[in-house]
């Protein structure tokens, strides 16, 4: 983590059979998104995160995740990852997997609309 600072911008630190694991720094807000075809699986290494989900009935719901805490969105489901006091996260997703997924709200200057990006060492 201490090779980069870029916020919303995954890193690839290996890849297992089809499937990438990302680490991230995260701050503030992400995009509302959604992966049509995979699930996502978070895993909280520091700070804390929260995902909003939006209920198929219209409403919406926020999971909030301390350190070392996982959850996986279910493929589908529109999200949006927000970490207020910052936080650093892994991602294991199938390579080649946009970070603003299939379907999407405007992205913001501030999220880095990738597949990710090789880690540099």
């Amino acid at each position: 983590m201490a090779s980069f600072d870029a916020l919303w911008s995954p890193r690839i630190v290996t890849r297992v059979n089809d499937y990438d694991v990302r680490i991230a720094k995260v701050e503030g807000e992400h995009v509302w998104h959604a992966h049509d075809d995979t699930d996502e699986f978070f895993l909280v290494l520091d700070g804390e995160l929260r995902i909003a989900l939006r209920e198929p009935d219209g409403g919406e719901r926020t999971v909030e995740l301390p350190a070392g805490a996982v959850f996986t969105v279910p493929r589908g489901a529109e999200h949006r990852p927000s970490a207020p006091g910052g936080a650093a996260i892994l991602m294991f997703e199938p390579t080649g997997t946009a970070t603003v997924g299939d379907r999407h709200d405007e992205v913001p200057a501030h999220v880095d609309a990738t597949t990710g990006h090789a880690l540099d060492l």
